[in-house]
């Protein structure tokens, strides 16, 4: 589904990626992780449209017989219309928006209004709390409760690929555990997953696949499985002697 060939991208004055290659197949879930400064927030920033490569390819292929799309060469929006949606780290609600006002916006490429009404509906259905704060300013839920905003507003465009930032950043372990297991109902559910996340522990046991970035550079993949038992990467991350 998704492809990333010898990908070079400068922020300012340092090469952030240094010739990434990775891939994302339709139904999984993959992990990038690494310490700060790595650059999985740049690859995200990349793969959206935030960020400019100055050289390799991004390619896309939303459906299975298609034909690549080249995301190097596109906008944002036209992005986010070919089936990619970004949840980037921080949250980044609409402060002055209602939650159903926030979700919405999710959907601003859309013009189906009845579907759009019933995403809502659907999206409230799985995350109940934002049907019962509706009504509420972003900017006045939890931190958690921000977070399954953003995760819903995401879904509101009906990606194919959901990209996310940092889930589980400043959440009590209740609610980061809530958040997995919303991501598994997510892939249950047909959108393909790939993981920006902190707490490699919990990442590399959800995913399907991961890879380790370091210093711009890609050093370690497999499956999560495999590389939660990686000496290297239980001394680095984990925490493990």
């Amino acid at each position: 589904m998704l492809r990333l060939e010898d990908l070079n991208v400068r922020r300012g004055g340092t090469h952030a990626l240094r010739g990434i290659g990775l891939e994302v197949k339709a139904g999984e879930i993959v992990a990038l992780i690494g310490a700060n400064g790595a650059g999985k927030t740049t690859t995200l920033a990349t793969i959206s449209g935030l960020l400019r490569p100055q050289g390799g390819r991004i390619l896309f292929t939303p459906e299975v017989d298609g034909e690549p799309l080249d995301l190097s060469r596109m906008k944002a929006d036209a992005i986010v219309a070919a089936g990619i949606s970004h949840c980037p780290e921080g949250r980044q609600v609409f402060a002055n928006l209602t939650v159903t006002e926030n979700l919405r916006i999710g959907a601003y490429l859309r013009r189906d209004k009845a579907a759009i009404d019933k995403d809502v509906k659907d999206i409230q259905a799985m995350f109940p709390i934002l049907k019962e704060r509706g009504s509420v300013p972003g900017d006045r839920l939890s931190g958690g409760e921000q977070m399954m905003l953003v995760i819903g507003r995401a879904l509101m465009s009906r990606p194919k690929l959901l990209l996310l930032d940092e889930p589980s950043l400043g959440l009590a372990p209740q609610l980061v555990e809530q958040i997995f297991e919303i991501l598994e109902r997510i892939r249950s559910e047909g959108v393909t997953v790939l993981l920006v996340e902190q707490n490699a522990a919990m990442a590399l046991e959800l995913a399907d696949r991961a890879y380790v970035l370091e210093a711009g550079s890609l050093v370690l993949s497999g499956t999560g499985r495999d590389l939660a038992q990686d000496a290297e990467v239980r001394r680095a991350y984990l925490g493990a002697a």
